[in-house]
């Protein structure tokens, strides 16, 4: 996701227009395509991540998936559209979505003002849940970012 619009080359500038850093909760796992993971019980919560939500600025429509729909690993599963481009997001890992963020239909924007809270995307159960260790955790994508 993003590799367009988003670098993790550290020599480029990872501050956003406003030149604040990233917010990079820790207790979560991230990904190299910029989505970050959170487990609640035997479930994944995935949305994009703070520095995502930066690099694509205004995000104004989301293509959300349907709960219920099988992923594998990698597969995309939604479209994030801002007024710089439009994105796809991919499922790091095989498994089945068990809630979609509806309020993105109507208010995109919560993945801008609330990335890791009401801006999440979907809920999943993972085939093999112990892979979400193979993730980075807040200080390595804070290393992956440059920030």
């Amino acid at each position: 996701m993003f590799q367009s619009v988003v670098s993790s080359n550290a020599d480029d500038s990872t501050k956003s227009e406003t030149g604040k850093m990233s917010e990079i909760p820790e207790g979560q796992y991230y990904t190299k395509e910029h989505e970050w993971l959170r487990i609640e019980g035997n479930e994944v919560i995935i949305g994009i991540t703070d520095h995502a939500q930066n690099a694509l600025t205004d995000i104004v429509y989301i293509e959300l998936p349907g709960e219920g729909e099988v992923l594998g690993d990698m597969d995309e599963f939604a479209i994030v559209e801002s007024v710089k481009s439009a994105s796809p997001i991919f499922a790091p890992f095989a498994g089945e979505i068990t809630a979609v963020n509806d309020a993105l239909e109507d208010t995109p924007e919560l993945m801008n003002s609330d990335p890791y809270g009401e801006g999440w995307i979907v809920k999943m159960v993972l085939e093999n849940p112990d892979s979400v260790s193979s993730l980075m955790d807040a200080a390595g994508y804070k290393a992956e970012i440059g920030e």
